[in-house]
């Protein structure tokens, strides 16, 4: 194993579903990003150490950190452990991959101080233990790009089939509204049943949105941003949804919606001043109706989880 036996990453939030591709699509953002730093001991075990305000869990086994790394363990068949100390910039219950962020970011660092030995693949697949915990389902649409960067397409969880997807250079715009909405609550009201037209109608729209980002083709994109099943029922829980959506056209947004399970909304932009003027007119939506709010504006992060101290 390497000499370094202490490691700081920033691991990323995410945008999951990308509209149209729920729990198979998603892509890493810029900002914000969670620090995470990993220090290697010699005893079996994960030590939680929270360096910020949200209060969660420093048990190993309810905390997303803690059970991603204990699932990593287990394939470790040396006495080792991890202490994680935590400083979160993505708040829980965002909807911009808050738990997959503390997941991805220690399995990434605690495989670099076990030189590597696994692959990414791998590495997503103890990540998703993480995940569990927070939502009660072992999903990687937040979890993969974190951990590949960009946009990837989870053609199946099982086995775990992990594409990445090349795409043109876009610009996110992402409001996340002061509230909170649990992914496992929106799941819960996710419809059991879907007609087999509105089935046939969004497999158009996922084709075509891959498409798009390989073809490097913007209007396609723009069309295929559309969701027939999960937006319509999610939308009720994300304040002044619908006009944030037709303001952001407005301005010139190329689509957007819901990012993962709300509340946070995402739109992708060609340029940087367009996702400014979006910025703009959502701001302007919930100055209006008096809700407290954060935006971010930033572009999609290729590289992932990144190492920013050795």
């Amino acid at each position: 194993m390497k000499e370094i036996k202490k490691i700081t990453v920033a691991s990323p939030g995410t945008v999951a579903n990308v509209v149209c591709g729920f729990d198979i699509l998603g892509f890493a953002l810029h900002e914000p990003a969670d620090i995470l730093t990993l220090t290697l001991t010699d005893q079996k075990g994960v030590t939680i150490i929270n360096h910020d305000t949200y209060n969660l869990p420093t048990e190993p086994e309810k905390n997303c950190s803690g059970a991603a790394l204990l699932a990593l363990l287990k394939a470790v068949p040396e006495n080792v452990g991890f202490i994680v100390e935590s400083t979160k910039h993505i708040k829980p219950g965002s909807g911009i991959g808050s738990s997959a962020a503390s997941a991805a970011g220690v399995v990434v660092a605690a495989n670099y101080l076990l030189d590597n030995r696994f692959t990414n693949d791998e590495l997503v697949n103890f990540a998703t233990y993480g995940e569990q915990v927070a939502s009660g389902s072992r999903h990687a649409d937040n979890i993969a790009p974190c951990i590949f960067g960009g946009v990837t397409l989870i053609r199946s969880n099982s086995p775990l089939d992990i594409i990445p997807i090349p795409a043109p250079p876009m610009f996110v715009t992402v409001v996340h509204p002061q509230i909170e909405v649990k992914t496992s609550d929106a799941r819960q009201i996710l419809k059991t049943q879907v007609l087999l037209k509105d089935a046939v109608r969004q497999w158009g729209n996922v084709a075509g949105l891959i498409a798009g980002f390989m073809k490097h083709d913007y209007e396609l994109i723009s069309r295929s941003l559309e969701d027939y099943i999960v937006e319509p029922i999610r939308s009720i829980l994300i304040p002044a949804f619908a006009e944030i959506k037709t303001k952001s056209m407005e301005q010139g947004a190329l689509g957007g919606g819901i990012s993962g399970s709300g509340p946070s909304v995402f739109m992708l932009s060609k340029d940087e001043e367009t996702a400014r003027k979006i910025d703009n007119a959502i701001s302007e939506i919930y100055s209006k109706i008096g809700l407290n709010f954060h935006t971010y504006v930033t572009t999609i992060n290729s590289e992932g989880v990144k190492i920013i101290e050795e």
